[in-house]
């Protein structure tokens, strides 16, 4: 009786920080850090694969009706000529992070007069990211980036999280079905990938856990090659991808 009491008092005293961003609770957590995954978690799935000679980003794209233009889902975003981004979780969030990251690109570009670095692009968003974890009046952003880019260092791919927290990836997976998506890329992948066998992985591994046919309207892929120009491929190159990999 003591014992059930005790966890109920617990869970209560946990509830009770659960509305708080500012305050951590006893057990040393920000909740609401941890609500801001679960609308991570909820998103669709996004994965990204750093090949030899660039990196591909790719994600669902799903329209709720048959009757919303699919043209106008956009869930890739070219942050620099050389930079792009992919989100899970809440579409209205990675709006305003991909203009926050295009101004502080083109803030450095403005004082250099050379492209941003990827990992200094990396850190900026991380930093606007963080800061609303720890400020009155706002809410963490509900979204989990995979942001990919090519400079004088090479390839990279960077997953930024709600809590401001970012991490350098040989391959990764975010969304709701990012389990077992982590599961295939950890069977499928190799340090020697070029960016061709990239791509009919990011597809395989779509299509692993996808609910329906994978078509070309349905999901979106972007990349970028040792040329340092990225982009978001059309529906009639992924339709020839998705060719190549049945």
């Amino acid at each position: 009786c003591c014992k059930t009491e005790t966890s109920a008092s617990a869970a209560m005293s946990e509830g009770a920080y659960s509305f708080s961003l500012t305050t951590f609770s006893p057990s040393g957590k920000l909740v609401q850090i941890e609500y801001a995954l679960n609308a991570v978690a909820a998103g669709s799935t996004s994965l990204g694969i750093r090949a030899k000679n660039g990196v591909v980003i790719a994600t669902e794209k799903k329209a709720p009706t048959i009757l919303i233009d699919e043209t106008s889902l956009n869930k890739i975003c070219m942050l620099t000529d050389s930079i792009g981004a992919v989100y899970s979780g809440m579409g209205p969030d990675f709006r305003v992070l991909v203009a926050k990251g295009r101004k502080a690109a083109q803030a450095y570009f403005r004082v250099y007069r050379e492209e941003i670095p990827v990992l200094q692009l990396v850190r900026e968003l991380a930093m606007v990211m963080q800061e609303f974890t720890q400020s009155g009046g706002v809410r963490p952003f509900g979204i989990s980036l995979l942001l990919a880019g090519f400079d004088y260092a090479g390839p990279h791919l960077y997953q930024i999280d709600p809590s401001g927290s970012f991490i350098a990836w040989k391959a990764n997976a975010i969304g709701k079905n990012f389990v077992n998506a982590k599961t295939f890329l950890e069977k499928r992948y190799t340090e020697e990938m070029e960016l061709e066998d990239a791509i009919h992985t990011a597809l395989l591994t779509l299509k692993e856990g996808f609910d329906g046919l994978v078509d070309e309207n349905n999901i979106e892929i972007g990349i970028v090659s040792d040329d340092k120009k990225f982009k978001v491929l059309t529906p009639a190159e992924i339709k020839d991808y998705l060719a190549e990999v049945d």
